[in-house]
């Protein structure tokens, strides 16, 4: 009995204990829940002047919108992709159907239209000899001419590597050369603009922290558009000093001529051994170079061509019998050390301009011959003995001397 009596008094508390009224009392005394009470109710209602239900309205619909635009932008890509795709099937259908034999024009067309057979001309005439360069420069123009051709009938297309090499003996035309081929790409429509900027280390190399960047940068930003020649570039890599500010040079060019090729063409020169050691330093130079032109040195016959075009553009009259006097002369500097091809033509040609000012000067205005009264032909002629001055100063100097003939 008394064990019954405890059972049922055990079960009697119990439900006492979860009894609502007990549960309500526990829950708040012993647990104190967070997900209790006032904040899981909103209370915000549906009134357009509530903060709350303002700011909620426009997070619903800004998030529409950005729905909206994304799927717009999504469709207008599909479309842009679907006119591509009909666009290339059509010109897939066009080439596939168009015969061998459909006239594309003739090349003598393109190359007078285009201006470039002008451009070849001027090159021929301007420069004595240098068969190899002016060579490469036509399979250069070929390679543009019929490229072009190609796009008028819908052929597939790239722009080809332009940037070049110009190796050689200083006097040689590289730079003359690199102006044609300026004006060339642009008369092709591969260059906006066409010039040439010639530029050297000091142009591009800073000499403090910082400063070489902004250097090659201004040069690039001057060349695009047409191209930029990098003379003696071999100057920009210093192999004994790992921290010479030229590297960062070279990294800048390597740059843009692998991104911007279609808008500049990078040209680099200098002596060939030099140039050769210095791609063995930057490959990387050297990959993106597809054009690489070797300027021969001229002979003493070419020489004495040169300076013949030197004479006409200047309007003077070499006398004919002055040539072997010339000759002489350029034979005889050629073993002196310095020599540099058309640049020791121009300054000899200079110096002979000088002669010949002297003698008419003295035969006029000193001797007073002719009462003072000169000609147009004293005023054009060069003689074989104001070639012979020169001469002179190489048989007459010191052998340690013989440099400054």
């Amino acid at each position: 009995m008394k064990f019954t009596a405890a059972i049922s008094a055990l079960c009697i508390a119990s439900a006492a204990a979860f009894s609502p009224a007990a549960s309500v009392g526990r829950s708040t005394a012993l647990f104190n829940s967070p997900f209790d009470g006032p904040s899981l109710q909103y209370t915000g209602g549906t009134d357009p002047n509530n903060k709350n239900y303002v700011k909620l309205t426009d997070a619903l619909q800004e998030a529409d919108t950005e729905r909206r635009k994304a799927k717009e932008a999504a469709e207008a890509r599909e479309r842009a992709a679907e006119i591509r795709r009909e666009e290339r099937q059509k010109k897939i259908d066009y080439m596939n159907n168009m015969p061998d034999t459909e006239p594309a024009g003739t090349v003598d067309e393109f190359m007078f239209k285009e201006g470039v057979q002008d451009q070849l001309d001027k090159l021929d005439n301007d420069l004595v000899g240098l068969i190899p360069v002016k060579q490469r420069v036509k399979e250069i123009a070929a390679l543009l001419v019929l490229d072009k051709m190609r796009r008028k009938l819908g052929f597939e297309t790239s722009v080809p590597s332009l940037h070049m090499s110009f190796t050689g003996a200083p006097g040689t035309g590289k730079t003359t050369v690199a102006v044609r081929m300026g004006q060339i790409l642009a008369k092709m429509g591969y260059s906006r603009r066409g010039h040439v900027v010639l530029a050297t280390r000091d142009d591009l190399v800073g000499q403090y922290v910082g400063h070489t960047a902004p250097k090659t940068k201004e040069m690039i930003k001057k060349a695009m558009g047409g191209l930029l020649l990098v003379d003696e570039a071999y100057y920009l890599y210093n192999a004994s000093n790992d921290r010479d500010y030229g590297q960062e040079s070279i990294e800048i060019l390597l740059n843009v001529m692998e991104n911007n090729q279609d808008d500049l063409v990078v040209a680099v020169a200098g002596y060939k051994d030099r140039m050769d050691k210095f791609f063995s330093y930057i490959p990387g130079m050297m990959s993106r170079i597809g054009n690489h032109i070797d300027f021969p040195n001229y002979s003493a016959d070419e020489l004495v061509a040169i300076s013949e075009v030197m004479a006409r553009d200047l309007e003077y009259d070499i006398d004919p019998a002055a040539y072997g006097t010339f000759k002489d002369y350029i034979s005889r500097r050629m073993e002196l050390p310095y020599f540099s091809n058309a640049r020791t033509v121009r300054n000899a040609m200079d110096r002979a301009r000088m002669n010949a000012a002297i003698r008419t000067f003295e035969k006029y205005a000193i001797n007073g011959e002719n009462g003072g009264v000169c000609t147009v032909d004293d005023l054009k002629s060069i003689r074989a003995e104001d070639f012979q001055v020169l001469v002179d100063d190489i048989v007459n100097a010191d052998a340690s001397k013989r440099i400054f003939a």
